[in-house]
């Protein structure tokens, strides 16, 4: 447990009050939301039983009810009242707790119809909300998360952390996986250290949580390119968290496998196979930036320390942090921390400050840093623009990337300038905020690319022009007649 969380249970235990700071507010007592979860856990069980359709699916995914009953699996009938009315006169707690829900026009009704219920605990044990799995083609999500509730948040909460300590005398480590039944299919193959996040990416939080009883966290990701780019994110989450004693690995799965399905078509035997040979994360950060580059070229050589030290600046100090940099070295040559190379860092950081770019690209290239799938939210005719050769800007030159890595993130792109003259700039631009919700951004980013464009033309052409009139060569002036009238793009 957490201390807090060690204290209290163990004043509960012996009946004394904890004491408090003088002057602090008393935290407010829940106990009213934990008692109409744990009713509603005991409803939704009983009328698992009750559900042939519930009981018929659940076998049909390979569950036995000893797992349904270890995590407490039930069933909330298909009904708009059902748990209201079964739990009567609570409704302020069941809607405090997003047991119920309100309509805009008023009406309350059970938030959970026709699912398969898991009860979702904290590390004491607690129910403190629920996922719901949908049965056969009806409407609505497939699963369906509490919302965010007083004793629930669903960024800093895992499912399964309570009952994988439970199962384990000694936690060393846990897989990560993406569902409810991923976790207890395994769990029913006999890996009981398994644990999901609530239908979210992986967060700083969650690894926050699970680094405090574990050393080593194994994610479990698709082999495809959503699933590598989950792992990118996971990646730059858990960096900060990485301090010396811990580990973070990927594990990618065949294409069209979930740990579901390859427990059961695998056995557990070959899945933990699988788990033993996860890839280590900063393994996993070294092969993808210096993927397609010749590092006995001094210019790729650069390029990887660019792209590596932003996320190596992230790692606590310790001895990780030192081997990061000691491979870095190994494959670059470069050294960070050198006297001389702090002096020149401090000069190009002097100059950097007087370098800005203009207010359009300055706005544009701030929404891509902020929100790189702008970019591949554009036509593709508007890409084929920004991505001629010739085109040598910012906002350019981060498209190209994206096009080629398109789950890049700030950093990586951030780390492609470092040492440039527009580094301070980049950094700045990466922090700005614009205020506009993120249905709004999209279109306004479109606008400003096409503003972006024409601007370019425009000013492309004044150059041709300004040639023309400097050197009035019959090759100057093809050149200029074919831009003005189309045939060459923006090239």
């Amino acid at each position: 447990m957490e201390f807090v969380e060690a204290v209290e249970t163990l004043a509960q235990m012996v009946g004394v009050e904890v004491p408090r700071e003088r002057g602090r507010r008393p935290a407010r007592d829940h106990t009213d939301l934990y008692d109409v979860l744990e009713a509603a856990d005991g409803y939704f069980r009983s009328q698992l039983k009750g559900s042939s359709e519930a009981v018929d699916y659940l076998k049909g995914r390979g569950l036995t009810g000893i797992i349904a009953r270890d995590f407490g699996i039930g069933f909330a009938p298909n009904e708009w009242h059902a748990l209201g009315e079964a739990i009567a006169g609570k409704q302020a707690s069941l809607l405090e707790a997003g047991l119920l829900t309100r309509a805009d026009g008023g009406r309350v009704y059970d938030r959970f119809r026709g699912r398969i219920t898991f009860p979702i605990r904290d590390t004491r044990g607690r129910i403190i909300g629920f996922g719901g799995r949908r049965l056969g083609d009806e409407q609505g999500p497939k699963y369906l998360n509490s919302p965010e509730t007083p004793v629930f948040h669903k960024g800093h909460e895992v499912y399964g952390l309570f009952e994988a300590r439970r199962a384990n005398r000694t936690l060393e480590r846990v897989l990560l996986v993406e569902g409810y039944m991923d976790v207890v299919a395994l769990a029913q193959a006999g890996i009981t250290n398994a644990v999901a996040t609530l239908g979210t990416a992986a967060t700083k939080e969650h690894f926050q949580k699970l680094y405090r009883y574990v050393a080593e966290v194994i994610c479990c990701f698709d082999g495809d390119a959503a699933g590598r780019q989950a792992a990118w994110r996971a990646l730059e989450h858990a960096l900060p968290e990485l301090k010396d004693g811990r580990q973070l690995k990927f594990m990618f799965l065949p294409d069209g496998e979930d740990p579901d399905s390859l427990v059961q078509s695998e056995g557990s035997q070959s899945f933990l196979g699988r788990v033993a040979g996860a890839e280590p994360a900063i393994e996993y950060l070294f092969a993808r930036l210096g993927d397609g580059l010749d590092l006995a070229s001094l210019d790729d050589q650069a390029k990887l320390a660019n792209l590596v030290m932003p996320h190596i600046a992230q790692v606590p100090e310790g001895i990780l942090k030192q081997l990061m940099l000691n491979r870095l070295h190994s494959q670059t040559g470069f050294a960070p921390g050198m006297g001389n190379q702090q002096r020149a860092a401090g000069r190009t950081a002097r100059s950097s400050e007087q370098a800005r770019l203009p207010a359009l690209e300055g706005r544009l290239v701030a929404s891509v840093l902020q929100q790189p799938d702008l970019v591949g939210a554009l036509g593709p005719e508007t890409l084929d623009q920004l991505m001629v050769d010739d085109a040598a800007g910012v906002l350019e030159d981060l498209v190209r990337y994206i096009v080629a890595n398109p789950d890049a993130q700030a950093p990586e792109l951030l780390g492609r300038w470092v040492g440039h003259e527009l580094e301070a700039e980049l950094q700045r631009l990466a922090s700005r905020r614009s205020g506009l919700s993120a249905e709004a951004l999209g279109p306004e980013f479109a606008d400003g690319v096409e503003r972006y464009l024409a601007q370019r033309e425009q000013a492309g052409r004044r150059a041709m022009l300004a040639d023309l009139k400097a050197q009035p060569t019959a090759e100057n002036l093809r050149r200029y007649w074919d831009r003005k009238q189309g045939k060459t793009g923006s090239s």
